[in-house]
């Protein structure tokens, strides 16, 4: 995988704190993840993970989120 392209997460059906979970994991080796959850929690639960590791999360639809490490 090129390093421009995001890890991608299926996160759909999971409930919290598995998604924030699977977003760790994968910004151990990548620079950016996009993750789908559909969990109510899950946006909270992101945001809180972003602001403690001092990445950057954003959503532009539902459901649909993109956290990237500081360049």
């Amino acid at each position: 995988m090129p390093a421009s392209d995001p890890a991608h997460i299926d996160a759909r059906g999971m409930k919290c704190p598995w998604p924030a979970l699977r977003v760790a994991r994968a910004m151990r080796t990548a620079d950016a993840v996009t993750i789908e959850a559909d969990d109510p929690i899950a946006p909270g639960e992101l945001e809180a993970l972003a602001r403690q590791q001092g990445w950057s999360l954003t959503s532009d639809r539902p459901h649909f989120f993109a956290l990237t490490r500081p360049v």
